[in-house]
């Protein structure tokens, strides 16, 4: 009975092995008779017989044939000396690679042909060598103390740790020889670099007191978590009323539904600082419930409209103070209705709103003559043509005409400051970069008696010096409380000392962000010059360190909040004070 001749699949290693006549029982056969060999060096041992029935060979030829074999070999070319071979494993790939060159060889001798054949006999044999026979090839370094010769001065030194292999191997080089290849001996050996993790690579850190929360701030939280189950606030307190207004702004909660939660005929003063989700209905609910309200600020009311604005014509007749942020849908004619209504507004602060015009501006000032607060910030039509018609308001005391979509000119600027500067406390000019210092020296500098706070954020035409010669001549007016001058890149040193000397004792705001010009020295005497200052902000000022922190700390003893981000010389140990938060600190991860 026949055997079966199904086989199951082999790899390349063992069908290669299989070509080659190489066999289990040979290999097991060529064992045995290596181990006699060395059991017995003088009996020759018997080999296998050839087809011609030759005799067996002696017993030198037997150890010749078995040096010859060696599996870890097999690719070896056959010109080799046996004696210098060394054990080399073969990968699965070069196993591959002589199965096919073996099958080339073999086609070639049957006479067959094959377009490959060419570029398989061109290929260089594999040489790799393993990695036990790699680690073999470098001699183990002799003990300290031991005497050698160098391998390429021959002269006899003491080895010691520092001794340093020959390049190319074998042997060691002394130490003279080493100095001359260019290599340090006494180098210790670079540890492998530690890869940082993205988020590790920049770590901002921030101090910050942590307060337990008042029981009132713990209701409030609750309160404004569960704000949907609430039928009724009652009477808790004007300023729980607006604290709980700021968080369901800060949750994004207010809707239609719970905002009249807020609302009380009573109620003289109302402010909603997140009204996105209200629609025009609920404007118009707004001033039904709250009629006698006197003041209303809404951030973010993009969704009132004419209607609505009309329905407070109405029903808002008390109201004397209206702040907006974004009415962007409010028309013409609603706007010229509106301020008819309410002759008897003293503040209109409003903030994008991209169809109030030059008609709007008149018909504001025609019938309320009386203002006192006026902001027009980031309107789209803002030009020079406002500047003469604001000035017709003699009562004003805050003004603020900050980021328009074209600046304003200086000349107009200085004019109006001329005309209503004499009773100014507050002036917002922020994002004209068309001004420069003849706004100061000859708008603010003479006109302005009674400013308190002076704003003027990215207005790049104003230079160090002009800035410092303002101050300078500003001694006999009042010191300023708050300024901010933030990213005014070309102010520097001498704007900062002037500012110091004229408005220091009285501070209470600094903002000179972006004053990357400014050195370590007048940095440092804010804290002597400034003692009442509370809020400071000292951002990509460069040469901001540890020392200028704690020359604020030691120096202001009211301060509570410090904004640092861009200062790259602050360190971890950066000083810190209770109840003083110190925001932006840049530092890598230890």
């Amino acid at each position: 009975m026949s055997r079966n001749n199904v086989r199951g699949p082999t790899s390349a290693l063992t069908e290669f092995l299989r070509e080659s006549g190489i066999t289990t029982a040979l290999v097991t056969r060529r064992v045995r008779q290596g181990q006699g060999a060395r059991a017995d060096p003088q009996q020759p041992a018997a080999g296998p017989s050839n087809a011609d029935g030759e005799n067996a060979e002696d017993g030198s030829a037997q150890d010749a044939a078995n040096e010859e074999y060696n599996s870890d070999k097999l690719d070896e070319s056959e010109d080799e000396n046996p004696s210098a071979k060394k054990k080399c494993k073969l990968s699965k790939k070069a196993a591959e690679k002589a199965k096919a060159k073996e099958k080339a060889k073999l086609k070639k001798k049957k006479g067959g042909k094959d377009d490959d054949s060419d570029y398989e006999d061109d290929e260089d044999e594999y040489t790799a060598l393993s990695k036990s026979m790699y680690a073999k090839t470098s001699p183990a370094k002799p003990p300290v103390g031991s005497f050698e010769n160098c391998a390429k001065c021959e002269k006899k030194f003491t080895v010691t740790r520092y001794t340093v292999a020959a390049n190319p191997p074998p042997g060691f080089l002394c130490h003279d020889c080493a100095k001359a290849t260019g290599t340090d001996p006494f180098k210790k050996p670079a540890l492998p670099r530690k890869r940082k993790n993205p988020q590790d690579k920049r770590k901002v850190v921030n101090f910050d007191d942590k307060e337990l929360p008042s029981l009132a701030s713990m209701c409030i939280k609750i309160i404004s978590n569960h704000i949907n189950d609430v039928e009724a606030l009652g009477n808790i307190g004007q300023v729980n009323l607006d604290e709980i207004s700021r968080v369901l702004a800060r949750n994004r909660s207010m809707t239609c539904e719970n905002a009249p939660l807020l609302y009380d005929i009573q109620n003289t003063k109302l402010t909603l600082y997140d009204a996105t989700k209200l629609t025009p209905p609920a404007f118009c609910t707004l001033a039904s419930l709250n009629p006698g309200v006197e003041s209303l600020r809404l951030d973010y009311c993009g969704r009132i409209n004419d209607s609505a604005l009309s329905h407070w014509s109405g029903h808002l007749t008390s109201l004397n103070r209206l702040e907006l942020l974004g009415p962007f849908l409010i028309r013409i004619e609603g706007w010229k209705t509106f301020f008819q209504s309410h002759p008897q507004l003293t503040g209109f602060l409003i903030t994008q709103s991209p169809r109030f015009d030059l008609s709007c501006v008149e018909s504001l000032v025609e019938n309320c003559p009386n203002l006192t607060e006026l902001r027009l910030a980031q309107i789209g039509k803002m030009s020079d043509e406002f500047l003469p018609h604001i000035a017709s308001l003699q009562h004003l005391e805050y003004l603020d005409l900050s980021e328009p979509s074209s600046s304003l000119s200086s000349e107009a600027v200085t004019r109006l400051l001329e005309a209503v500067g004499s009773k100014l406390t507050h002036l917002n000019l922020s994002s004209n970069d068309l001004l420069d210092d003849t706004v100061l020296t000859e708008g603010l500098l003479p006109h302005a008696k009674k400013l308190s706070t002076l704003i003027l954020k990215n207005t790049p035409e104003l230079t160090d010096s002009g800035v410092a010669s303002f101050f300078k001549g500003f001694r006999s007016n009042p010191p300023l409380h708050h300024i901010c001058m933030e990213r005014n890149h070309n102010l520097g040193d001498k704007a900062l000392k002037a500012l110091l000397h004229h408005s220091g004792k009285e501070l209470r705001e600094l903002n000179i962000n972006s004053w990357k010009e400014t050195g370590n020295e007048p940095l440092t005497t804010i804290g002597n010059l400034a003692p009442q200052l509370r809020t400071l902000d000292v951002g990509w000022c460069r040469q901001v360190d540890d020392f200028v922190v704690k020359a604020v700390l030691e120096g202001c003893q009211n301060i509570t909040n410090i904004s640092v981000y861009g200062c790259n010389k602050l360190t971890i140990n950066c000083p810190r004070k209770h109840g003083v938060k110190i925001r932006g600190i840049e530092t890598n991860a230890i």
